[in-house]
């Protein structure tokens, strides 16, 4: 009972008080009575102080200086504070052992589990899935050279298989349907709607936690509302939506999500883990494979599954994303509440808005004006976080994205207006509502779900933007060489020159749209490039491929509301400001020269100079098509 109490003032060392009772052995920790006197003397509002303080200051996550960005830092304090708090359990469980041999015989019990418990169950999971999920995809491999049909057929094998497997090959199979740069792109798009369709855990599970946290028999202590069936449910964790009694409530407001991670979970997905990195390193054996470097995926995929198992490291996520953006009122995130949130539970602000979905169903009734206002801050914002904060949310699909509105005269977020909306949703009203609501409130973004970060380090994120400048000025050649050069296993790539003038090949052909009435696609650009990328074996980073479908998903959402949306005219400023601070830094430590012209400012405003006569061309050419559609330029008569 006592190792199962999450309360962050039970987790000091404090000796123990063994005593038998009429209800038999008991635990009493010092700090049980120390509790008791404190709420004698000060009360549970004084208290609650106390263990916010406590925790705030004892318990938060701080970036290990050993990480090479602020994410890698968090992975690597959690792994060791984890690490530290299993040899303290063992340390303490020892140290209460009341002779030599009660010691040994536990000292023997963590010996048989470490080397003979685990081992087994790791081989029990490892028939398990043989024989269910990889005995079946290879018996139905033969089929795949029969027609494209079969093919297809087996890619969805594939992904039923994973969604059966659990939660790591669910997040597996999300995580390779992102890698079109290593698999084909019909299998991405099949594993795309791969969904965890995972059935929640007990509310009893969930409310022992609960209470285990807040030292509590009775949550009507801490919370007014605490809604028993889940907003929703994951393969790692479920969310229930709370109200804090005003005493508990801070800073936040008093609608609050609880995010829980499932039970045994853990353990389940570091077994996964394992296995998934025997089979890694034997595929890397294979002759011709070992330019997939799976065993180092493996490694990037095992760090973004413990990155999620801690919630506080989407605590922290959240705080940064709110840092960022405090001075955006067009764009938000869920405020965490760092002071109650631990290892497994995080408590976050509840954000009452629209899905994005909703929005684009309706985005036909709407007029162009009326889009933009919700379009251009999101398209924005991504930028933003790429090329000036280097901080990304990197599941920005629709629904990871809400909108709720802000009132022009109060500059406030209006609620009851969102209520509205949700009240009328299916109704035939909707629409004529949806319409005044944007026409008379200014649309606000919110962008939910930040576990998932891609963050570059220093080398990567300069080898990132000059790949991009290169692609802003349409420098095709040069780009491929950049891929090459800076790839993970440059040695690898077959055939570098006709990979970079199939690049140059490429940009060339996007460059000769320039003056068509549609703007330049650099999703498709990218997506493109992605699958030359995987014919040539050039081995791009994780990180790199990781933004690249992040602009996918932001270029797909952004040109359903604005067919016309360019991202290359939109990232030239903020490229513009980029390249100055980074040239600033290069010529006070008075770098290579020719490091100083790669940065030098000016070529962006060249270039935006450039697109915006092309923009200004373009309404040209389109008016002079819709005049000579309306016999306004040859009138007959």
């Amino acid at each position: 009972m006592f190792k199962s109490v999450k309360g962050v003032l039970w987790k000091q060392k404090t000796p123990l008080l063994w005593g038998v009772g009429a209800t038999g052995v008991t635990v009493v920790g010092l700090r049980i009575r120390q509790q008791q006197l404190q709420r004698q003397q000060y009360g549970i509002a004084e208290l609650r102080r106390t263990e916010r303080e406590y925790t705030k200051s004892h318990d938060l996550l701080k970036p290990d200086p050993q990480g090479d960005t602020f994410e890698m830092g968090l992975y690597i304090a959690s792994k060791k504070e984890w690490d530290q708090q299993q040899m303290a359990e063992r340390k303490s469980i020892l140290d209460q052992c009341s002779s030599s041999f009660t010691r040994s015989l536990t000292q023997l019990k963590f010996t048989c589990n470490d080397h003979i418990w685990i081992p087994l169950q790791t081989m029990i999971r490892f028939i398990q899935l043989t024989c269910l999920v990889m005995l079946p995809i290879l018996m139905a491999w033969p089929l795949i050279s029969l027609s494209n049909g079969y093919k297809l057929s087996w890619y969805k094998l594939i992904r039923s298989l994973c969604q059966f497997a659990g939660p790591s090959f669910i997040k597996l199979g999300q995580w390779a349907s992102a890698r079109n740069d290593l698999f084909p792109p019909e299998f991405c798009q099949v594993l795309s709607t791969l969904h965890s369709e995972v059935k929640p855990h007990s509310w009893r599970y969930t409310h022992r936690v609960l209470c285990d946290l807040f030292k509590t028999k009775d949550l009507n202590d801490i919370f007014e509302e605490l809604d028993v069936e889940p907003l929703g449910c994951g393969s790692i964790a479920q969310v229930h939506k709370a109200k804090w009694k005003s005493e508990h409530a801070g800073d936040l407001q008093n609608d609050i999500a609880i995010k829980i991670l499932h039970p045994n979970v853990v353990r389940t997905i570091d077994t996964d883990l394992r296995i998934m990195s025997t089979l890694a390193h034997l595929i890397d054996c294979i002759p011709t494979m070992e330019w997939l470097s799976l065993r180092d995926e493996v490694n990037n995929f095992s760090i973004l599954m413990n990155m999620q198992l801690d919630l506080r490291i989407e605590a922290m996520n959240l705080d940064k994303f709110n840092s960022d953006f405090q001075r955006n009122p067009l764009v938000t995130f869920p405020k965490p509440a760092l002071q109650y949130t631990t290892r497994t539970i995080l408590f976050e602000e509840y954000i009452e808005a629209l899905p994005m979905q909703w929005f684009l169903k309706e985005k036909d009734q709407l007029n162009e004006i009326d889009n933009l206002k919700v379009s251009h801050p999101f398209v924005m914002a991504f930028l933003n976080m790429m090329i000036l904060n280097n901080f990304v949310h990197s599941d920005l699909h629709p629904g990871n994205v809400m909108i709720r509105f802000i009132d022009k005269t109060t500059c406030k977020v209006n609620n009851s207006i969102t209520t509205l909306l949700r009240q009328e949703h299916g109704t035939p009203n909707f629409t004529k509502t949806l319409k005044e609501v944007i026409h008379s409130y200014t649309p606000q973004i919110c962008l939910i779900d930040v576990g998932l970060v891609t963050e570059l380090n220093d080398n990567n994120r300069i080898n990132f933007m000059d790949l991009f400048q290169s692609l802003t000025k349409f420098d095709g050649y040069r780009a491929g060489q950049l891929m090459i050069e800076r790839s993970r296993t440059p040695q690898t790539a077959i055939d570098p020159d006709g990979f970079s003038n199939r690049v140059q090949g490429l940009v060339l052909e996007i460059k000769k749209q320039t003056f068509s009435l549609g703007s330049i696609s650099i999703g498709n650009l990218l997506n493109d490039m992605l699958s030359m990328v995987r014919t040539h074996h050039v081995r791009m980073e994780a990180d790199f491929v990781s933004i690249v479908v992040a602009i996918l998903l932001l270029e797909g959402i952004g040109r359903q509301l604005d067919p016309n949306l360019d991202l290359f005219e939109s990232s030239i400023p903020l490229l513009s400001q980029y390249y100055r601070h980074r040239y600033s830094l290069l010529k006070d430590k008075k770098e290579d020269a020719s490091l100083l012209h790669d940065t030098r400012p000016s070529q962006m405003t060249v270039i935006w100079l450039g697109l915006q006569m092309r923009k200004m061309l373009n309404v040209s050419l389109r008016q002079t098509d819709i005049m000579l559609k309306s016999d306004q330029l040859s009138p007959n008569y």
